[in-house]
């Protein structure tokens, strides 16, 4: 998708680009691909590209350990020849303070069965000598990244142990578990991602938690860019102090 992305830039030359991709994009093909994404930026499209950076959203004020790697650049005639990214906030924030303030409803909360196959699946991995696995959070923790499919919702189940009522409001093989393991709600991944409470979730569970995952932490690229308007020129009113 970038030479997409390069064409965009071609055709319209914002005075200022960013991108923003997962921290493996270093290292993706020896570093080469990273390498061929400077090299157009800078060289084809004539822009001043700073040096890429990993920017993690737990260092903005959110419970969310996601690293990515932002690259910002400026059109030459701009006249920008440097470019500093922004600094952590230093504010800590635990998943207790986004917690759900009510108990969520118990489709959230998962199977005794559903519990079994995922310690099971868990030993399996661990024999092999692999990492792979389920993981719940504590509340003074923060969460893992949380992506588009896979164990984004398994890595990040918590334990809830304000239910009361253990009836079963969907289809489920075994029982509701009697520790209060449960999936994160689609307002948490919301939270999680910097999305503030007024924010209408307007979709199905599935679709809201595959477009959470594959959204970016707010905070994180908001900072990003108050430091690239304040460059080119733009006053705004920074209001996330």
């Amino acid at each position: 998708m970038f030479f997409d992305v390069a064409e965009i830039i071609k055709r319209k030359q914002p005075k200022a680009i960013f991108l923003e991709n997962v921290k493996g994009l270093r290292n993706h093909n020896g570093g080469k691909t990273l390498e061929t994404i400077l090299n157009v930026l800078r060289n084809d499209l004539n822009y001043f590209v700073a040096e890429p950076q990993i920017i993690n959203a737990k260092e903005f004020g959110v419970p969310q350990n996601r690293e990515r790697i932002y690259i910002v650049g400026f059109r030459k005639d701009i006249g920008v020849t440097e470019f500093e990214y922004p600094k952590s906030t230093n504010k800590k924030v635990s998943f207790s303070q986004i917690k759900e303030q009510n108990v969520p409803p118990t489709k959230y909360f998962l199977s005794t069965q559903y519990v079994q196959t995922l310690i099971n699946h868990k030993a399996r991995h661990e024999n092999k000598g692999n990492g792979f696995g389920y993981e719940i959070i504590p509340d003074e923790g923060i969460a893992n990244a949380i992506v588009v499919g896979g164990m984004g919702r398994e890595r990040n189940l918590v334990y809830d142990h304000r239910i009361t009522d253990f009836t079963p409001t969907t289809h489920i093989k075994g029982t509701v578990n009697r520790e209060g393991i449960r999936k994160m709600t689609p307002r948490e991944w919301a939270r999680l991602q910097g999305f503030p409470d007024k924010y209408i979730i307007p979709v199905a569970d599935a679709s809201a938690y595959k477009q959470f995952g594959n959204s970016v932490a707010v905070p994180a690229i908001q900072a990003t860019a108050v430091n690239i308007l304040e460059l080119i020129g733009i006053k705004i009113n920074d209001n996330r102090k």
